[in-house]
C-alpha cells in the first residue's frame, strides 16, 4: 500500500518544490501565468489546460468565455460551433459542487443527452484530451470561474487531488491579479480610444474608423498612438491584441 502512495507524494513534494523558487505574488501578466501552468501540466502528466469564466445565459460562446488555455486554436473553434458549453455536464457539475470533478469527452457535451458521436470523436482525435479534471473557482468578488486540466492519464486522487486542487487556486489568484492590470488599462484608455481599438479589431481602417466616429483621420491615428502608448504596446496590432486579452474590447 505504501507503495501506491509514493508517486503521488512525490509529484506533491515537486509541486512545493516548483512554487518555491517562484514567489507567485509577483507574477502580474498572462504570459508568467501561461509558463507555471505549462509546468503544472507537465510534472502532472496532463496535455492541455484551461480557464474560462461560467456561462451564466443560454447562448454563451466558449471562445467569449474563455480566459486562458492552451488548447489548439481548432479545437476551440470546433467546440464552439458545437454550442454545448454553456449546457454541458461540466457546467451543470459544478453549479452543485465545490468538489473536483472528473470524467471523459461526455464532460463537454450536452448533459441532458446522448453523447453527440460527431462533437466526441473530434474532441478525442485529441489523444491529451481524452480525460478531465476541473474545479470552480470564485474570483475576490464572487465572479465564477472554471479551471481544467485534460489529458490521458487517469483521474487524480487521495493526496495528488488535493495538491493539484491547491495549487490551482493558488495559480487562479495570479490570474486574479491580471484583472486587476486590466482595469487600470480600462481606467487609463478613453472611450474613443477604446472605440478606435474596436472598429480596428472588427477590421476597419483609419478612415472609415475617422468616417463612423465622425473625426478626421489624423486624430484617429492620435487616439491609436496614446492608445498603444497607454497599453505598453510597440505596435497598432500588439495594442489590439493587448486589449482584447485584457478583455478590455
Amino acid at each position: 500500500m505504501k507503495e501506491s502512495h509514493e508517486p503521488a507524494l512525490l509529484r506533491e513534494a515537486e509541486t512545493v518544490e516548483m512554487f518555491s523558487d517562484i514567489d507567485t505574488a509577483t507574477v502580474r501578466t498572462e504570459y508568467e501565468l501561461l509558463h507555471l501552468m505549462r509546468r503544472l501540466i507537465a510534472r502532472y502528466g496532463f496535455g492541455h489546460f484551461m480557464i474560462a469564466r461560467m456561462p451564466l445565459a443560454e447562448q454563451q460562446r466558449f471562445s467569449e468565455r474563455l480566459v486562458l488555455s492552451n488548447w489548439p486554436s481548432e479545437l476551440v473553434r470546433q467546440y464552439d460551433a458545437c454550442e454545448t458549453f454553456q449546457s454541458s455536464g461540466l457546467v451543470e457539475k459544478l453549479r452543485f459542487t465545490k468538489l473536483p470533478v472528473t470524467g471523459g469527452a461526455e464532460l463537454l457535451d450536452v448533459a441532458a443527452k446522448p453523447a453527440d458521436e460527431a462533437m466526441v470523436h473530434r474532441l478525442l482525435a485529441h489523444p491529451e484530451m481524452a480525460r478531465h479534471f476541473a474545479v470552480l473557482l470564485h474570483t475576490s468578488g464572487g465572479d465564477p470561474f472554471i479551471a481544467m486540466l485534460s489529458g490521458r492519464r487517469e483521474a487524480p486522487a487521495g493526496v495528488e487531488r488535493a495538491t493539484l486542487y491547491l495549487t490551482l487556486v493558488q495559480l487562479f489568484e495570479c490570474l486574479e491579479r491580471t484583472f486587476d492590470t486590466g482595469n487600470t488599462a480600462r481606467e487609463k484608455l478613453s472611450s474613443r480610444e477604446l472605440e478606435c481599438l474596436r472598429w480596428a479589431a472588427a477590421g476597419k481602417s483609419s478612415d472609415e474608423i475617422g468616417i463612423i466616429l465622425g473625426i478626421s483621420t489624423y486624430t484617429v491615428s492620435s487616439y491609436f498612438k496614446s492608445a498603444t502608448r497607454k497599453l505598453d504596446a510597440v505596435n497598432r496590432m500588439q495594442a489590439i491584441a493587448r486589449a482584447m486579452r485584457l478583455k478590455l474590447i
